[in-house]
């Protein structure tokens, strides 16, 4: 059983990730590291939040507390229609064409583009470091830059770094250069707080509050001036992710793939059309 744990990682390693990228990181998202991408995926969009021009814009369209789980399932579902299908595919060029209108009603910086585009290469890689049950290989790495940089492609996003390097040089930069309190970084990021002690009964939120502030780190604590958690629960919690990662490595491969689609969507429990994810065309 365990001889086969590596199956995928043999496969991947004898792809080519600038031309075989779209199907390493399907490979990988559905496959290798599903929770872990979700999870990385979602510290990733709450590190967007702690940039005042994009909190701002989010607080405006008050969907984050009218609406958080549908904007939390709108935006997973665009994202992983593209991975899973695939961005050359009908239903990958469906989302990408939704994604387009949605972002074209906002006056949206490109340098902040960029930089969201940065954050769903690096900070996968960045959690996989951290806790993944087996580490990634350099063909999945580079998979991830050139799999999002060809969506920013189609996306129009303009100006992205030609390399691996080059790309997670500008994230750091900007987070250095754009990465400071304000009163939208924290209302958003409390609402998506919320959320997320949405998913656990209402007696675990006390506990989990802190828990949740211990896998952001001191940037994006006093970016959403959120209280830091003491040091012997930031060790704990990485300590039991770790140990959770031990235990993956034991586990045979997944048989099926666990993307966000595979399974019922509280938003959309009679099933979705692209065409109608997201706000409607007055941005409700």
């Amino acid at each position: 059983m365990l001889s086969n744990r590596y199956q995928n990682l043999n496969l991947i390693q004898q792809l080519d990730p600038v031309k075989d990228h779209s199907q390493i990181y399907y490979l990988m998202s559905g496959y290798e590291f599903s929770w872990e991408m979700q999870r990385s995926l979602e510290i990733a969009l709450m590190r967007t939040y702690c940039v005042p021009s994009m909190s701002k814009l989010l607080d405006k369209t008050k969907e984050f507390y009218q609406r958080p789980q549908k904007r939390y399932d709108d935006t997973s579902i665009l994202l992983v229609e593209i991975v899973k299908w695939g961005y050359e595919s009908d239903r990958g060029k469906q989302a990408l064409q939704r994604m387009n209108a949605i972002h074209g009603r906002f006056k949206i910086d490109n340098a902040d583009f960029l930089y969201v585009l940065s954050t769903f290469i690096y900070d996968p890689i960045h959690w996989n470091a951290n806790f993944g049950w087996r580490l990634m290989c350099e063909q999945e790495k580079l998979a991830c830059f050139y799999f999002w940089r060809e969506v920013g492609k189609q996306m129009q996003i303009q100006n992205i770094p030609e390399t691996y390097a080059e790309f997670e040089r500008y994230k750091l930069d900007y987070e250095r250069e754009n990465f400071r309190y304000s009163d939208t970084n924290r209302r958003v990021g409390e609402a998506t707080l919320g959320l997320f002690l949405s998913w656990f009964p209402r007696w675990m939120e006390k506990p989990l509050k802190p828990i949740i502030y211990a896998l952001l780190d001191e940037t994006m604590l006093d970016a959403f001036g959120f209280e830091h958690p003491s040091p012997l629960l930031r060790s704990s919690i990485v300590r039991l992710l770790k140990f959770r990662a031990r235990l993956m490595h034991l586990l045979p491969p997944r048989s099926q793939t666990n993307f966000y689609i595979d399974s019922p969507i509280p938003s959309y429990p009679n099933g979705y059309e692209i065409a109608n994810v997201g706000p409607d065309d007055k941005g409700k």
